[in-house]
């Protein structure tokens, strides 16, 4: 049995940690279940290296520069006061054009 902190931590017994195969810096996650709650190991994929996590990174780098730029573009269309949309757009959204 395990008791709880008075900062809301839990100490996870060893023979639960053995059996889920929990190591220190392991992430677990909560499930809240009725009355119960239910403790999972959060299983994580093997760490990337530096380059492909760089890699990904300038990718969505890139993807949130494009929509900025789209962004923007709508930004400064004539009457929209910067909001991005026309009050005449309000008329014709959503219906069949």
């Amino acid at each position: 049995m395990a008791k709880v902190t008075s900062k809301l931590q839990v100490t996870v017994p060893r023979a639960v940690a053995d059996r889920l195969s929990i190591k220190p810096g392991d992430e677990i996650e909560w499930c809240v279940e009725g009355d119960a709650a239910r403790v999972t190991r959060r299983w994580t994929e093997p760490g990337r290296s530096l380059a492909e996590r760089l890699a990904a990174f300038d990718e969505s780098t890139r993807r949130q520069d494009t929509r900025n730029r789209a962004w923007l573009s709508a930004k400064k269309r004539p009457g929209s006061l910067g909001r991005g949309w026309t009050r005449e757009e309000l008329y014709t959204r959503g219906r069949a054009r």
